[in-house]
Parts: structure tokens; sequence; C-alpha cells
């Protein structure tokens, strides 16, 4: 029997009984357990698998055995291989499960947050087979009771889960106040889990921000989070070695019907996120899409835009060659709270920015962010690109540029340029008055959005240069700069050559042509004055 792609399942029940395929998770969980920790916490972007994780640890706790052991299929169900888990748990022993999940629904005031608490409150009451859920008007102290009546009923210790712990406030983060109310109802049902320690086996809690723990867990003071843990760095997601083992009979089916996958542009369009260790690990949205589809398209980014982010981002007048490369503290990565919403720390907790590498400057470890891959790159560009200039069209413009820029063909693109910039707005204002800034992030983001590969803010010997573009065997290295009149001043390219920047590039592997490219922007016209090329 053919497997099936576990597209938008979360039920690892049916994944296991119906042939769907699954990447063995449970060395993840059997770790956890066997750490002796009771309370874990773990981020990751949306559609990573938290949910899928979540539903696989129930299952091992509730003691559901089957599910984990290798099945033979003769029943005439889907036959199944084991999964480590099988060999190294204790199924002996078997606990209540509550599972609280703010996945599904909208969250739009305090009313509707209480109403999913008391619903899933609940729901679980029923299937633990407790009666009616308790009704005290304080959702802690219900959840609190729920706890307590399970663990005598059962005569073991409960396990907690919780799904997208903190989609109620993201749900209301346009508006801080409605926000920060569902923050004090989140914070006043999760404190009871410290005082309801004695009658707790395990609590994993995962979402896709991290908030401030004094803000939301200030009781919780023994959470472990493990969002940057070399040991669970790939707890969510697949590797290099689950899609050449688990995933390799679909490549092989591709290749058999004439639609062959290409395994180092999978690489560049979907790998890439990191969060400890040492590898990296393929967004599995996309990589399921991609199979069954058989196209590189930014999947996941069209589930969901971000549409709070880009106009968040707009509005700060945000540099976007940050993207390539930007820092954080330890502290800021973790800084996420109502009214509190560093760039760096949204971008990096939502999954459009990752941790390239760790680094440590005066005895402060800074992670480096950078973004994870071809599909963001390219996707959140353009939905930055329509927010910075709503009515462009460039799907001519893009084909252009790519020929002019692996052509060396200044002429054209200096022409798709100036088309560009003329469609600025004459009343515009932009945020801040960083007129440099926004000059180089409708450069940046053009070009990011056309896929070809940039590396912003280079580093070479003499300097930092704003931006290398390399189109073949052609590299460009451009720097910008805004002039008061409307006459170029040839100051850009003067920087570049003084500063020799292009010679980090010359002897390159597979380049042939270096081209220094200096961009002038006028102030006053808003347009570019100076394209000099050398």
């Amino acid at each position: 029997m053919d497997k099936k792609l576990p597209i938008g399942i979360q039920s690892f029940t049916q994944i296991r009984r119906e042939g769907y395929y699954y990447v063995d998770k449970t060395p993840f969980l059997a770790r956890m357990v066997e750490s002796g920790g009771k309370y874990y916490f773990l981020s990751r972007p949306r559609r990573f698998g938290k949910s899928l994780l979540l539903d696989t640890i129930a299952c091992a706790f509730s003691g559901q055995r089957e599910l984990f052991a290798a099945h033979d299929g003769r029943d005439g169900s889907a036959p199944r291989e084991a999964l480590y888990l099988a060999d190294h748990w204790d199924w002996r022993k078997r606990y209540p499960v509550i599972r609280l999940s703010f996945g599904t629904g909208s969250f739009a005031n305090e009313a509707a947050v209480d109403a999913v608490i008391r619903y899933q409150l609940k729901r679980n009451a029923q299937q633990l087979g407790l009666g009616d859920a308790p009704q005290w008007p304080q959702p802690g102290l219900a959840l609190m009771e729920l706890i307590e009546r399970a663990a005598n009923q059962h005569g073991a210790p409960v396990v907690v889960l919780v799904d997208e712990y903190d989609k109620p406030i993201l749900d209301a983060i346009n508006d801080p106040e409605q926000a920060a109310v569902h923050r004090a109802i989140l914070r006043d049902l999760y404190s009871v889990l410290k005082d309801a320690a004695e009658n707790l086996r395990f609590v994993f809690l995962t979402g896709v921000s991290k908030f401030s723990q004094v803000s939301l867990f200030s009781g919780l003071n023994n959470l472990n989070d493990i969002t940057v843990d070399d040991d669970f760095a790939a707890i969510c997601g697949y590797t290099d070695a689950d899609l050449d083992t688990v995933f390799a009979p679909e490549f092989a089916a591709a290749a058999a019907d004439g639609k062959p996958l290409d395994r180092e542009r999978v690489r560049l369009w979907y790998n890439g996120y990191w969060w400890g260790g040492t590898e990296r690990v393929y967004n599995p949205f996309d990589v399921l899409l991609c199979l069954a589809k058989r196209e590189y398209r930014p999947w996941w980014f069209e589930t969901a835009t971000p549409t709070f982010l880009i106009e968040l981002l707009t509005a700060r007048g945000f540099f976007t060659p940050q993207l390539e490369r930007t820092y954080a503290t330890h502290q800021l990565l973790g800084s996420f709270d109502v009214g509190t919403m560093p760039s760096e720390t949204l971008l990096w907790q939502t999954g459009y920015l990752t941790i390239a590498r760790k680094v440590e400057e005066a005895g402060q470890l800074l992670y480096e962010l950078a973004i994870p891959n071809q599909e963001v790159r390219v996707a959140l560009n353009e939905a930055l690109l329509d927010a910075l200039l709503p009515h462009r069209h460039e799907v001519e413009a893009t084909l252009n540029v790519l020929r002019a820029l692996r052509e060396g063909d200044s002429e054209t693109l200096r022409a798709e340029f100036d088309h560009l910039f003329a469609q600025i707005p004459y009343d515009w204002q932009y945020p801040l008055g960083h007129l440099e800034a926004y000059y180089a992030s409708l450069f940046y983001s053009f070009l990011a959005s056309t896929g070809v590969r940039l590396l912003a803010e280079a580093h070479t010997r003499d300097g930092r240069v704003d931006l290398v573009i390399q189109a073949g065997a052609t590299v460009w290295v451009v720097e910008f700069k805004v002039v008061a009149g409307e006459s170029a001043t040839g100051a850009a390219l003067a920087q570049l050559r003084a500063r020799d920047y292009a010679a980090a590039y010359r002897a390159a592997p597979g380049v042939t042509r270096v081209i220094e490219l200096g961009v002038e922007f006028s102030k006053t016209t808003r347009r570019i004055v100076g394209w000099m090329c050398a």
C-alpha cells in the first residue's frame, strides 16, 4: 500500500492507522521524560507540526502502545513500522490527559476567550469521565479543580497539553488594550499550573510567540523553554535525512512521472531553519505541498499572508536589507509582549527570520538572524513591496531586470528602476523621514522578490558595501546615496572606487564580471538622479 502525504493532518492516530508518512519525533519525547522535567515550553512558527507533536504526546501518556508498535496490516488497516517510543516507554502506566487548544476560532473579546476555555474544560471533563465541568467564575480555578478531580478519579497525576497558547492575544494584537485583557485571562489560567504541581505529571505549552515570562508565566519559574535547545532543535520540521529516507519514495515517484524534483532546489526553497544543534530543518508544510504538487512555490506563505507583520514593518520604516543579516541578544528574542514587539523578535518568532549562527562579542552571546530560504525571501519581499508601492505591475519588469543583471545591461536596469521609483506617490511621506533607508528598501525588496542572489550590507576588508547582487557569472556591487538637489554628485561611485569594495569579488569562483554601481536618489524629486557604473 502506497503511503499518503499528511497534508493538514494533525491526528497521530489517523496518520498511523491510515497509512500516512510519519517522521518519528518520539525520541524527543523520551528525552524530555527521561530528563525528569515537568514543565516545558516550545515556540515554533505556524504549520510546523506543533499540533501533531502534542497529539503524539497525548497518545503516549494515555497508553496507546499499539499506535507506536509495528503492525503488519493483516487486519485491513495500513501496515506501519515501529517507532522509537515503542521500546523506550513505560507502557504499564497511563495518565489522564487534559488538552487545551486555541488554534481554532476568533478571539475578538474577553467573552470569546472565556467561552472557548469553558467549552474545552467541559469537553475534557466529559472525555475523562468526570461529569460536568467545574463552574468557578475564574477559568484558572475551574482548571485547578479539573486537574484535582482527574488525578483523584484516575489515581494518577495529570498531563496538561496546551496548543497555540498565545492565539487569543495575537488575535487582538492590533488593539493593545484588548490584547492585555486576553493576556490577563490567560495568565490566570496558566498560573494554576504551578499550584497544581502535586497532581501533575507533565505540562507542555506550545505557540508561535514567546511572551515575556514575567507577563504571562510569572508563577511558572521552572518552565523549561526548549525553543533554542540543541537537544530539541529538530523536534518540529524535517531534516535532510528525513527527506532522503522517509520521503524517498515520493522523489522517486516524481522522477518516474517525468516531473523530477531537484533536491538542491528543494533545499534552497524550504530548508534553512535553525534552532540549535548541528543541522537545519525544512518547513514541513512546504515539503508536503511541494511533493504533492511537484512545484516550487511559497506554499506556507500563501496559506496566510502576514498582514499585521507587513503593516507593522512598513509603519516603522523597517530597513528591509536588514532581512539578510541582523543581530539580537537572547533577551531580545524573548522580549515579545503586548506593546513591546521589536521587529527582529516578531520576524524570528513568526518564521520570517531564523538564526544563522551564534556569535560572542565582549562576553555577550548574540544571534545573527537571516532569512531562512528562497520562499521567505521572495514572498515576504513581494508583500513588503506591495505595501510600499501598492499599484506596481512587476511581471515584465522582473524578467527585464533578471536579464539585465545577468548580461550586465546597466541601461535596461536603470530604466526599470526609474519606472519603479516613478510609482512613489507624490504626497507620500516615509515614516521617520529616513529617505535613504526607504529607497534602499525599495531597491532591495524588488530585487529580492525576483529571487536573485543578494547580500545586503556585505562586509569587506575595507568596510561595508550596501548591496551585492550575483546573477549568474555577473556580480554587481552597489552603493546608495541620497542627495539634496536634483543633480548627481558622483559620491556613491566615488566611495565604491576609493574603498575598492569590488576587489573581494573579482577572484570569486565562477565570477567573470564585476560591476560597480553608484545610485543616487534625489530628496527633492524622489527619483534616481545618479546612476554611474564602472
